[in-house]
């Protein structure tokens, strides 16, 4: 179980600090930054249940930030406006 932990970003050690799930607009938003190298990559995963199903999008951009709290409040803006900007349209 510790494998995919660590695969999918759920250690919960020093390296990858716990990501908390917010709400917005109807999503499911939860930060996961993505270590590179000496930083964190912005990432979130984007979630909303749609007529019975979980949809499910992963967004990754480039940015780095050195710090995994900073790239997890980053994410979490970054998220919420692809949320606003695009709606469930964001699954297509």
């Amino acid at each position: 179980m510790s494998f995919l932990k660590k695969l999918f970003g759920g250690g919960g050690g020093a390296d990858t600090p716990s990501n908390t799930a917010e709400t917005h607009n109807g999503f499911t938003i939860i930060p996961e930054p993505v270590k590179d190298g000496g930083a964190w990559r912005i990432g979130a995963r984007i979630e909303k249940e749609i007529n019975g199903e979980v949809k499910t999008h992963r967004m990754i951009r480039a940015d780095t930030l050195q710090s995994f709290e900073d790239a997890a409040k980053a994410s979490l803006d970054k998220a919420r406006m692809l949320v606003d900007q695009q709606g469930d349209t964001i699954f297509q």
